[in-house]
């Protein structure tokens, strides 16, 4: 499948990829959301009819304002974002937004939570889930692997990186659940090309799936342009296509860019959202 550039979308006007004055007062209007739609048309899904439920866990490690004195808080922030909002909000549009609180005064850490889900949901369209932790709380978080089977060490040959649903299969034996992860998905930014790289951990229930044809098409995505989002709902609908599991969750873990990481998650509903652990390179 070719891939989709800037010029057919119109994240083409949002400020990623160009040259930014970054504002250090409070500037809501600078939320860029997209909708997802655009790219969910791309690959048969409606937003009137889900195949998915799930969302877009966002973590934020630069984060600061001032309180009511004028003095520095500095916190770190998650954002869930439900995969039924009909947009997603473009990734340096939000890193502005936030660089916008560093110098504007609020009385608390829950008056800039209260403030930041008000904008966040009327950017997405739908309530945003905002939690702020002042460091000065000591915040903790944890860092670890999936419980499942790595499939990097496989000794297979790749030489397809666009999308290759072709290369899912389905093997002969009896319906089983597992869980099969990968730390060698990449992809580009749909409109600055700059690489993307992520975790993608995949659990499914039913026909075992073919592993080293389920790793070279993770790999396929090394070329292809398009955002978190919409790569895991990209690879989410490939496997129940191709594979016609019982029940399946896609979960991607991003690398931060610009103090945010990306993690989204899309399940037929059979499977719990994960925790927050992080992946070793976040």
């Amino acid at each position: 499948m070719t891939a989709t550039t800037h010029h057919d979308d119109p994240s083409h006007a949002s400020p990623l990829g160009k040259a930014t004055e970054y504002q250090s007062r409070y500037a809501p209007e600078l939320l860029f959301p997209i909708p997802r739609q655009l790219k969910r048309s791309e690959i048969g899904i409606d937003d009137s009819a889900l195949p998915f439920v799930g969302e877009d866990l966002w973590n934020a490690y630069e984060l600061s304002w001032l309180n009511a004195r004028g003095k520095p808080v500095v916190a770190v922030g998650t954002f869930r974002v439900p995969a039924d909002s009909p947009n997603l909000i473009e990734s340096k549009s939000f890193k502005l937004y936030l660089n916008s609180f560093n110098q504007s005064s609020f009385e608390s850490a829950e008056s800039v939570a209260q403030t930041m889900t008000r904008d966040l949901s009327a950017a997405a369209g739908r309530p945003i889930a905002v939690a702020l932790q002042p460091l000065a709380s000591a915040p903790t978080a944890a860092i670890g692997i999936p419980a499942g089977i790595a499939l990097d060490d496989l000794d297979i040959a790749c030489d397809r990186y666009q999308p290759a649903p072709e290369l899912l299969t389905t093997q002969a034996g009896a319906i089983l659940e597992e869980t099969l992860y990968s730390h060698l998905l990449k992809s580009n930014c749909l409109v600055t090309g700059q690489p993307d790289w992520a975790m993608v951990v995949i659990r499914y229930r039913g026909r075992p799936i073919e592993r080293a044809g389920l790793l070279r098409y993770i790999v396929s995505f090394r070329n292809h342009n398009e955002f978190h989002e919409q790569c895991v709902e990209r690879i989410f609908t490939d496997l129940l296509a191709r594979c016609r599991p019982e029940a399946l969750a896609v979960h991607a873990r991003y690398t931060r860019r610009g103090g945010l990481d990306i993690n989204p998650f899309r399940s037929t509903g059979d499977f719990p959202a994960p925790d927050n652990t992080r992946e070793i390179r976040q």
